[in-house]
């Protein structure tokens, strides 16, 4: 099935109106490293729901994970399952998506989707809560959650517009290990073991060691030269911002950190923007916490995101080669806002405004055609 298009959901199998009840919730991938974390964010945050499923691959059915003081059981993902499930948070990867969002449509559900299979349709919002969440309203059964590089670096960028229009964006990653599952970090932990035990690190999930290592992103590339994770900070970030025509470049690498992203960013605008205006301006801005002490030499750090719901930012600068440019750095736990907690807060914020409905189709005003570089 192609995700170019969603027309196999139709107006009288669009996702329900609910009542004044709380929704009955599922979490789809939920023994993985985004999906525990949904389980622990939906308890944490106390989300109005009125009873939560489990569900996963068949070889991870019967596991037993904990919410609000219970054990449930993870159940093999099947339209029996779903039926009856008002909202599913979804992280399995684009092909469990592609398979089972036709049966979600069928049974009335939305689901918030975490991987790539559907960020790019033109029907399907592309959201960061504090960016562009009135887009979600818009949804037809479907709304996707960016990829968590685009997410951290949205969260510092989106705020900045207010002071001048932006025109070019340069962004370098540090991307931990947690961005490719909890497998990953487990070799992280046992291969770094090994290194300082003396023995050569055998890794197996990642194509090379990451102990005491960084390495390109892995991810295809294309005939451009850049890999898929680059341009999808690219295209993504050309939808979320609504401006088709930004100008963005990323190099993204892996590095020896477990769970927290690191982004160097060089920002140009159309003139220049005082350091002082956007330093207040990020540390006001809902999500971001500012880490900016110059007199100790003090700036973001992984260890200072990891577990945390915000996404710090410092080192604000003036780009000494342009006048009109600004440098900063930011860190984010890639589990959490990068992936977990902006899901959450998008079914939060469907939940609060009584999004969680389906309006008849109509254009989305976001969705200007997405440019090839």
């Amino acid at each position: 099935m192609s995700s170019g298009g969603l027309g196999w959901i139709s107006e009288s199998h669009a996702p329900h109106l609910l009542s004044t009840c709380p929704p009955t919730v599922a979490v789809l991938g939920a023994t993985g490293a985004v999906g525990r974390e949904l389980i622990l964010l939906l308890e944490q945050r106390d989300f109005p729901l009125d009873s939560l499923k489990l569900l996963a691959s068949p070889r991870s059915a019967g596991a037993q994970l904990s919410f609000r003081g219970e054990n449930l059981t993870v159940e093999a993902v099947s339209g029996e399952a779903l039926a009856g499930v008002d909202l599913v948070l979804a992280s399995a990867g684009g092909p469990i998506s592609r398979q089972w969002a036709p049966v979600m449509g069928a049974h009335g559900t939305l689901l918030i989707d975490n991987s790539s299979a559907f960020r790019l349709d033109a029907q399907v919002p592309l959201v960061v809560p504090e960016v562009n969440l009135a887009t979600a309203r818009h949804h037809q059964g479907i709304i996707a959650n960016p990829n968590c590089t685009t997410i951290l670096l949205l969260l510092a960028l989106a705020p900045l517009r207010r002071l001048a229009p932006l025109r070019r964006v340069v962004v370098s990653t540090y991307q931990s290990a947690s961005g490719a599952g909890a497998q990953a970090m487990a070799e992280l932990e046992a291969t770094s073991r090994d290194v300082l035990d003396g023995r050569p690190p055998q890794s197996h999930v990642l194509p090379h060691s990451l102990a005491f290592n960084l390495f390109l992103h892995n991810s295809p590339l294309a005939r451009n030269g850049y890999c898929e994770e680059e341009l999808k900070m690219l295209r993504e970030s050309r939808k979320i911002l609504a401006q088709p025509d930004l100008r963005l470049s990323a190099t993204c690498v892996r590095v020896p950190v477990l769970r927290a992203h690191a982004e160097a960013v060089n920002v140009e605008f159309d003139c220049p923007v005082p350091v002082d205006a956007a330093r207040q301006l990020l540390a006001e801005a809902p999500g971001v916490m500012l880490i900016d002490d110059w007199a100790r030499n003090r700036f973001p750090m992984p260890s200072d995101v990891t577990g945390n719901d915000s996404v710090a930012v410092g080192r604000i600068r003036q780009d000494l080669s342009n006048p009109n440019g600004l440098e900063f750095w930011l860190c984010g736990d890639q589990i959490r806002k990068g992936a977990a907690l902006n899901a959450v807060q998008i079914a939060e914020a469907l939940v609060h405004q009584g999004w969680l409905q389906t309006p008849p189709p109509k254009p989305l005003n976001q969705d200007a055609p997405v440019l090839e570089p």
